[in-house]
């Protein structure tokens, strides 16, 4: 959990934790507690590298052609 933490921080991370800690912040003040929630959830997000803050979001598109592709798809007649 640790290395988790300390390792693989790049700008989107530092980015999603900032606002995560800036929306808390802003909440607690003006005692708005939903909003809270959601910068809570932004920090998180930034501070343990998950979903899109950890590079989650993207995957690459494989040259490969999968098993279940459409050149490999045969039909066969109902009657």
């Amino acid at each position: 959990m640790l290395n988790r933490i300390l390792k693989g921080w790049s700008f989107i991370r530092v980015f999603y934790l900032l606002a995560g800690v800036g929306m808390l912040i802003q909440s607690v003040v003006n005692k708005q507690w939903a909003f809270a929630i959601v910068g809570l959830y932004f920090a998180i997000m930034g501070l343990f590298a998950l979903g899109c803050a950890g590079g989650c979001c993207y995957t690459a598109a494989s040259n490969k052609p999968s098993e279940n592709s459409i050149q490999n798809t045969e039909y066969e007649e109902v009657k």
